[in-house]
């Protein structure tokens, strides 16, 4: 049973500007206060009905529920939410129904907000001073004593305790997501994930599915970049620039010019800047205006994700010199033989492709870690680095080589992958340098067990070692060496297909086919 009230001039509590809407939606900071009656006679729920009609606190009236035993009133509090204030009577189906009651509350639904009034007929059958001691409630009345005045003052007092712990609750609890949030977003290392999910966590904040998008500032250009959007504005990402007629510009460039956060519902925004001096934008716009409580939260996430987009930064820069010292000692490698021009760079890219397609065609799903997948291109560079050892002689030979030569030459395999393992053992974990190793000393070997230098087969040979087997022969043999002109396109696909399954993993060559069906430019690009 349910009754709200509407405001008349009695009894009102004027601490916020605008009143609540009536049907007990919006906000959490408009929704009416919910109390519930626990009684078993019926006659002082009408009575506590009566003397509360009126009431507001702080622009919010009351909603009023009932419950005629502890039982009843037991599943009520366990199926709805934001109860603030219990009435609670003690002598119900038993004559410590509500002092069990207020046990259960505590222990058994673990809330320790909802603030607990007791109300007794019998003052003596519950003894004051032991129930406060022995049940964790907050105010203990005898019901004769409780006038229409007293019973407002007590509703009031709970409501305001209740409120304050509430907001004390929800600090705890948006601080903790953003403690959580913020570690997670440091595990993010490309610019437009780590916007997406930096606009999941305001979301989360908020508690409401916030529609949301991300800017970044470019210097002191003025050019605004939409890095991610959400919800809503999802569109928006697909732009490079943010429009200057979209209805949240005018809310973003003033955040921008006054470097500071707007609060102009439905536009907020927040603005952060870094350490490095570089701006950030997110427009929010939930479906209420936020409370302060809610602003703070959010400018306390701002500050701690501000050293994320400069670590996020550095951490580009880093990869960005990381990447071009792989390359550089791959160019090393290549650097006596100038028809090899462009070989790693083709490798790296096809082969983080085929990598994608074949974990897209769900195979080898225990081996094709996203880790590896991340790191295949980075990797497969390397995977001629020890023919810096091979002289020139043989390197650069135009004709066949003798035998001898051979077993030269191939050492490049072993002597690649010592130099690789060197270096990745003095780095912690997985890095590209062991994937690296894994391909230099394996990329030769051959899925029937035939190839070199250890003859492994099938699975036994790195899953990035195969695919890069397939790579560097098709692109090997569709450009010129000093040992050979190019091959036609369809010769070359020849020659892989026949080999499937003996020199080649028939898996990775499967996912090439369907590489070069999608885009039969593959291997054609000019260098």
């Amino acid at each position: 049973m349910t009754e709200s009230n509407a405001a008349d001039d009695n009894w009102l509590i004027q601490e916020d500007e605008e009143p609540a809407p009536v049907d007990g939606t919006g906000s959490p900071e408009q929704r009416l206060w919910r109390v519930l009656i626990v009684d078993d006679d019926v006659d002082v729920h009408a009575v506590t009905r009566l003397a509360l009609r009126n009431v507001s606190f702080k622009g919010r009236e009351l909603e009023l529920f009932s419950a005629y035993s502890g039982r009843e009133a037991y599943e009520f509090l366990r199926d709805t939410p934001d109860i603030a204030l219990v009435l609670l009577d003690v002598v119900m189906e038993t004559d410590d129904a509500g002092l069990l009651l207020a046990r259960r509350i505590r222990e058994e639904l673990h809330n320790a907000i909802v603030r607990v009034v007791l109300r007794t007929g019998q003052p003596g059958q519950a003894p004051e001073q032991r129930v406060i001691i022995e049940y964790d409630i907050n105010d203990y009345k005898a019901k004769t004593e409780l006038t229409t005045q007293k019973l407002f003052t007590t509703v009031i007092s709970a409501l305001r305790a209740y409120e304050s712990l509430n907001m004390l609750e929800r600090s705890r609890i948006g601080l903790g997501k953003i403690l959580a949030g913020a570690t997670n977003l440091y595990q993010i290392h490309s610019l437009r994930e780590f916007a997406s999910g930096v606009l999941n966590q305001v979301s989360a904040i908020l508690d409401v599915g916030a529609d949301g998008v991300l800017c970044l500032m470019q210097g002191d250009t003025g050019v605004t970049s939409v890095v991610a959007a959400t919800g809503g504005y999802a569109a928006l990402g697909e732009s490079e620039l943010m429009p200057t007629s979209h209805p949240l510009w005018p809310t973003i460039a003033k955040a921008f010019a006054e470097k500071k956060s707007q609060f102009e519902h439905p536009a907020n925004v927040l603005f952060i800047h870094t350490q490095e001096n570089r701006e950030v934008a997110i427009s929010v716009t939930p479906p209420w205006p936020l409370a302060q409580i809610q602003r703070d939260l959010l400018e306390v996430f701002c500050q701690r994700i501000a050293a994320a987009f400069d670590n996020l930064y550095m951490f580009g820069q880093l990869r960005k010199a990381q990447e071009a010292t792989v390359v550089a000692l791959a160019d090393l490698a290549e650097f006596r033989d100038s028809g090899t021009g462009g070989h790693v760079r083709r490798v790296q890219m096809l082969s983080t492709s085929l990598a994608q397609r074949m974990a897209a065609r769900g195979a080898y799903a225990d081996e094709l870690t996203p880790q590896l997948l991340e790191m295949i291109g980075l990797a497969s560079i390397l995977h001629d680095v020890g023919k810096v050892a091979t002289p020139d002689h043989i390197l650069l030979k135009p004709g066949i080589h003798t035998p001898e030569e051979r077993v030269q030459m191939q050492t490049h395999a072993a002597v690649g992958r010592s130099i690789l393992e060197r270096a990745a053992n003095m780095v912690d974990g997985v890095s590209y340098l062991t994937y690296g190793a894994e391909i230099a000393g394996g990329h030769h070997e051959h899925f029937d067990g035939n190839g070199y230098p250890n003859q492994l087969a099938g699975r036994a040979i790195p899953v990035s070692a195969r695919i890069v087997a397939v790579v560097d022969v098709f692109d090997s043999l569709l450009h010129e060496r000093p040992y050979k002109d190019p091959w036609p396109h369809t010769e070359v696909m020849t020659y892989i297909t026949e080999r499937s399954g003996k020199q080649f993993d028939p898996e990775v060559v499967a996912a090439l086919l369907e590489l070069i069906e999608r885009d039969p430019t593959i291997g054609h690009t000019p260098d």
